[in-house]
């Protein structure tokens, strides 16, 4: 079954809070992937990272979309709805180089 989101219009262009997952780089640790909240901005962690700093600035915002964001992906997720997004046409760019941890 295929969900609808019903939270397109909190999609924002946003510069993006740091380069590399915010609260990461401030606690000096790593992460995989990173995740652009399209309400404000904050740049966090995947789930697949140790600290999943996305999800917990979801939790505490309720900001309910984020973009695939390293690099820029095209796709995005909608926390409330569970759906996935095509923001291709809309893809937020690098600010600036972002670290790599392999």
């Amino acid at each position: 079954m295929r969900h609808q989101c019903r939270h397109l219009d909190t999609i924002r262009t946003v510069t993006p809070s740091a380069l590399g997952c915010e609260e990461c780089l401030a606690m000096g640790d790593t992460w995989v992937h990173l995740r652009l909240c399209r309400t404000c901005g904050h740049v966090g962690c995947c789930d697949d990272s140790k600290n999943r700093h996305a999800t917990r600035h979801f939790k505490t915002t309720q900001h309910p979309i984020i973009e695939g964001y390293d690099p820029p992906e095209g796709w995005g997720w909608c926390y409330v709805d569970e759906a996935a997004l095509d923001l291709s046409d809309r893809k937020t760019l690098h600010n600036g180089p972002i670290p790599r941890y392999f």
